[in-house]
């Protein structure tokens, strides 16, 4: 893709508004904290002091907005104090130029490498940058640096505790996202009836997974409708498919298949009933027709083999997540998924920080780009004569990321966004002289439009968040004298710099979409094998049957590794989508095509986990040739994958054509059926990188 092109499209995505639903208990929930600080703060202690503390309560309020499980207060308290600490040592600094900008780098560099600890830290850390450049150019002393330190932290305190006192929707995340995964399953199992080979967008399942980690005080409180659907709909997924795959079960046509459309369908209807009761806290209304779909007497005398016994088991399953889904006032501690503490996720993040200091890293040269860029915009604000230079190196540090296309979109989106903020908010005072309580006030209403249209679009909430600064600032008097062009200005170098820093120094996704596709194919390889392994040594007898106990640790294992690099996978080449360089040697069209190979690779050996054998079956011992052979092609091709090669499936091809062959074929119809559609799938693969 041209640079032009690419320009033009990242700048229109950054001006589209998301038809999200919109939460004003929420927002007015922050903006009562927003007001409560600054009223107090304007009462006892005088502007100055209040415009500090808005800023931590606004801050705070922001990162109870973020994409993350965390309880919301936890949130609001770590991101008021992380807020305090950077601006007390900004304002002990900031009478010292050279000092403060020193500080401003190694902050700024900290704030970048914070994205290894995920987008909810990565966010909160920028902001804390941003708001530390306009906290510190407010009149003040040493002397009274901790104090303003202490009410910033004040404001985060706030916050958190109107989350506590009035509550909006407990684990309402985790509602939404274990109903989101059980919506997605209805929807599968609805275009199963069409298509029976259609494919599973994981991410959801992968949502689902992530919040329902819990810390220990989370898991004394879940309701118990929240634990345990999760589990069920992940073992649902493979049982959808195999009853609907023609290879392996019912035929394309006929009476059986007619029956599997009914029970897919009426499953799709049982399963949104389910997510609906889980979204709002509600007993399951089940829909009379899918539960006489589910329970008619002569499904066993129409099906037959496997697609017998998927819908038995399909209709097991259904009933466990109809129990699991009521609501009930008991507390669900045991079995949850640990997620630790904010104490002990330091190491944690540490880690991760180390793992990205090397020159490959995005994450690590997006640091190295905003360090650069906010440094520069700050020497540049300061020696511009518009005064309140912080515009600039605020605009860049809070628009860039570690990928291009969100940097380009945000930084014509703040642009827009300020250009209109700025205009209207400046306008107004500098025709209407509001006085010092009425700035707060109209401080206190953008901050509740900000909060509200946060999530349906960056540019929208810029123009409020724009307004939100002016307003602050004007109580104390600060800013009056800067005009709308000295601003927009400052902001538009801000956002030329950011833009510029990633045409430099890129960090592009392109040339890394092979390495992306290799380890898709490693993870698959993987999964497969495991599964076939368990045909030639299944569980021991006293173990518990697979249809009512959880999958095999190892085959749970591979199977989350293969979803974590297929997301990954799609995550890069969304990013990759729209940056301005050349493919390489992967083009969009051959990663599409290799991409649809791989996921229905990734199908074949989920229809192999449906019906794996049960404790106690006889071994299939030729399934060990098998796994063998899947590792090592899976293995090689990878590796010539990153190479830059066509990948062979040499020790596949063979074991799959000695079958055909009768030499040590298995007396199993689903595994010689499924070594030839593994086969097949990576045929497509090679096709796909050849073209």
């Amino acid at each position: 893709m041209s640079w032009l092109r690419a320009l033009k499209e990242t700048a229109r995505s950054g001006f589209r508004v998301e038809r999200r639903r919109l939460e004003p208990v929420v927002a007015g929930r922050g903006a009562l904290g927003l007001a409560v600080v600054v009223g107090g703060a304007l009462a006892l202690f005088g502007p100055a002091v209040a415009v500090s503390s808005a800023f931590g309560a606004f801050q705070a309020a922001i990162a109870t907005f973020q994409r993350s499980y965390r309880p919301r207060p936890t949130l609001a308290l770590a991101s008021g104090a992380s807020l305090a600490v950077s601006t007390f040592l900004g304002y002990l600094t900031g009478a010292h130029p050279a000092l403060f900008l020193a500080l401003l780098a190694l902050w700024t560099f900290l704030s970048g490498m914070a994205w290894a600890a995920g987008p909810t830290v990565g966010i909160i850390a920028s902001s804390n940058v941003a708001i530390m450049l306009v906290t510190v150019t407010l009149p003040t002393s040493v002397a009274t640096a901790a104090g303003h330190a202490a009410m910033i932290a004040v404001g985060g305190l706030v916050q958190a505790a109107l989350i506590v006192l009035l509550p909006v929707r407990r684990w309402g995340a985790q509602r939404d996202a274990l109903a989101d995964a059980l919506a997605a399953e209805a929807d599968y199992a609805r275009r199963l009836r069409h298509d029976p080979t259609a494919s599973f967008d994981p991410v959801p399942l992968m949502t689902a997974r992530s919040a329902a980690a819990v810390t220990p005080r989370q898991a004394r409180r879940r309701p118990a409708e929240l634990h345990g659907a999760r589990g069920l709909a992940e073992r649902i997924r493979p049982v959808l498919a195999s009853l609907a795959d023609p290879a392996v079960g019912a035929p394309a046509e006929g009476p059986q298949r007619d029956r599997v459309r009914e029970l897919l369908g009426a499953a799709g209807a049982v399963l949104d009933a389910c997510a609906h009761a889980i979204r709002h806290g509600r007993p399951v209304d089940l829909p009379p027709p899918a539960l006489a779909a589910l329970r008619t007497p002569d499904t066993g005398a129409i099906l037959s083999g496997a697609s017998r016994r998927a819908s038995t088991r399909l209709a097991a399953l259904l009933d466990d997540v109809v129990e699991t889904a009521e609501p009930r006032t008991e507390t669900a501690a045991e079995g949850a998924r640990s997620r630790p503490t904010l104490v002990r996720l330091v190491p944690v993040a540490l880690a991760r920080t180390r793992a990205e200091l090397r020159h490959e890293s995005p994450v690590l040269r997006h640091a190295i780009r905003v360090t650069a860029v906010t440094a520069a915009g700050y020497v540049l604000g300061t020696a511009l004569p518009f005064g309140h230079g912080y515009w600039a190196p605020m605009a860049s540090v809070m628009v860039m990321r570690p990928d291009f296309s969100q940097t380009y979109a945000r930084s014509v989106a703040r642009f827009g966004g300020t250009l209109l903020g700025v205009a209207l908010a400046t306008g107004v005072v500098q025709t209407a002289h509001p006085g010092t309580y009425l700035s707060g006030g109209l401080a206190v209403l953008c901050a509740f439009g900000m909060y509200l249209l946060m999530r349906t679009g960056y540019a929208a909430s810029q123009v409020f968040v724009s307004a939100y600064v002016v307003f602050l600032l004007g109580m104390d008097g600060a800013g009056l004298t800067q005009t709308v062009r000295e601003r927009v200005l400052l902001t538009l170098l801000g956002g030329v710099l950011a833009m510029l820093s990633y045409a430099v120094y890129p960090a592009w996704e392109t040339p890394r979409l092979r390495g992306r596709l290799a380890d898709w194919l490693t993870a698959d390889g993987l999964y497969a094998a495991t599964v076939v392994t368990h045909y030639a040594a299944p569980a021991a007898p006293d173990a518990s049957p697979v249809s009512a106990g959880p999958a095999a640790p190892d085959v749970r294992e591979a199977l989350l590794g293969t979803r974590e690099a297929r997301i990954a996978w799609q995550e890069a080449v969304g990013r990759a989508t729209h940056e301005p360089v050349r493919h390489r040697g992967l083009s969009h069209t051959a990663a599409d095509e290799a991409g649809h190979a791989l996921a229905q690779f990734g199908r074949v050996a989920m229809l192999l986990e449906a019906h794996l054998p049960e404790p106690g079956a006889p071994p299939v011992p030729e399934a060990e040739a098998l796994a063998e052979a899947l590792r090592r092609s899976t293995e090689r091709g990878a590796k010539e994958l990153r190479e830059r090669k066509v990948p062979h499936w040499g020790d596949l091809r063979k074991t799959v054509e000695a079958w055909e062959r009768g030499e040590g074929e298995p007396d199993h119809f689903l595994l010689r059926k499924a070594a030839v559609l593994l086969l097949e799938a990576l045929d497509e693969v090679s096709t796909a990188l050849t073209r």
